[in-house]
């Protein structure tokens, strides 16, 4: 990298040079080629205007026209080693100010390179290295937080595993150990401590899937209505056992939107889900469908434990918990809104939360676009 800087700088400095030797030859093959022939003219109007004559100011021509040629060629020679000069010292200082910011980013890449993502470049002026300078922080900054993220979730399926794997090493333990009984209740538990092991995995997996690599989609007209009755079917009992009201509130003359049925179904029984753990007995949740423009927007609204407005644009990050023991508690994998956005986001729509605080309920929306 060293030797490919050094030779930016002579590559630089050797531009610089030829343009102002090109410039120093051009002056000099012009002023020699064009000089005795105005020279002559000016000679002949004055030798037409000699008190003398022509004939007079003949030999005065020659020797004014030596002389004239001679000057010329002295302030043409002080001249270009003048610019030279001038010349070298404006090549040292522009090559360095170019060839240091390249240096400076050469050398953060091979920090970024080595892992040490807070690396960054000082901003210069806004000029194209200025520009890519800024581009690079920009990058820099990316993958800093890219790395934080792949850490923290690591970390996250770590602790999220920690639970039910503890719970069912212990039981089996004692099961080995004739400590535990080996009864219905037993057995119930460690299926639903297995389950939740399975349904981070799915969760986890599906995410994969939807964001690392393209997703297959079967994108056709479908009834808003209908995402509706089948979400209701998936989860209504599970509302009614815990004593909350499901209702909803529907537009008239709602045009059919275009996304793949399976995959929308999932956004609205993800969300719903989410309501469903958030929302205290007794309590109401309700889905609302509307047109705005050229999409549908779906709306879940809770008379839930809300939200404060440091954590609507967070909600739907991977692991994301307002409050981690009662999340855990409830039996959220935490990545369900991760997976409705990711969703949402491939079907052409977008999604977003609000709340007017904690203790006040959140709104869930999603849009798709109408087809």
């Amino acid at each position: 990298m060293t030797v490919s800087l050094r030779g930016l700088r002579a590559r630089l400095f050797l531009a610089h040079l030829l343009v102002v030797a090109i410039g120093a030859a051009t002056l000099a093959a012009v002023s020699q080629a064009t000089a005795p022939s105005i020279l002559d003219f000016h000679m002949t109007m004055m030798g037409n205007h000699h008190p003398m004559g022509p004939a007079a100011g003949g030999t005065l021509d020659v020797a004014l026209r030596d002389a004239f040629q001679g000057s010329l060629n002295q302030a043409l020679l002080v001249g270009g080693v003048a610019a030279l000069a001038a010349a070298l010292i404006t090549s040292v200082v522009v090559t360095r100010q170019i060839a240091a910011p390249v240096q400076r980013l050469a050398e953060a890449a091979r920090q970024i390179a080595a892992g040490h993502y807070g690396e960054r470049v000082p901003a210069s002026e806004t000029t194209e290295l200025g520009l890519l300078t800024n581009a690079f922080n920009e990058m820099a900054g990316a993958l800093e937080e890219s790395e934080v993220r792949r850490r923290q979730l690591i970390g996250d399926v770590a602790h999220e595993l920690r639970t039910p794997v503890s719970t069912l090493e212990g039981y089996l333990d004692g099961l080995v150990d004739g400590v535990v009984e080996p009864d219905d209740e037993t057995w119930m538990l460690l299926r639903e401590e297995a389950g939740r092991v399975r349904r981070l995995v799915e969760d986890l997996h599906t995410l994969w899937r939807t964001e690392a690599t393209p997703l297959a989609l079967d994108i056709v007209s479908v009834s808003p209505l209908a995402l509706i009755e089948s979400s209701i079917v998936r989860l209504g009992p599970d509302f009614a056992a815990k004593g909350l009201t499901l209702a909803t509130d529907v537009a008239e003359g709602l045009p059919m939107v275009r996304a793949d049925p399976d995959r929308a179904l999932q956004v609205l029984t993800n969300v719903l889900g989410n309501a469903l753990r958030y929302t205290p007995a007794p309590g109401k949740v309700t889905i609302a469908v509307r047109r705005e423009g050229a999409a549908a927007r779906f709306s879940v609204r809770d008379t839930g434990v809300g939200l404060a407005p440091e954590h609507l644009p967070r909600v739907f990050e991977r692991f994301y918990r307002v409050d981690k023991s009662r999340s855990r508690a409830l039996g959220g994998s935490g990545v369900g809104l991760a997976i409705a956005r990711a969703l949402v986001e491939v079907m052409g729509g977008r999604i977003w939360a609000e709340s007017p605080g904690p203790g006040q309920g959140a709104t869930f929306s999603f849009t798709l676009p109408i087809a």
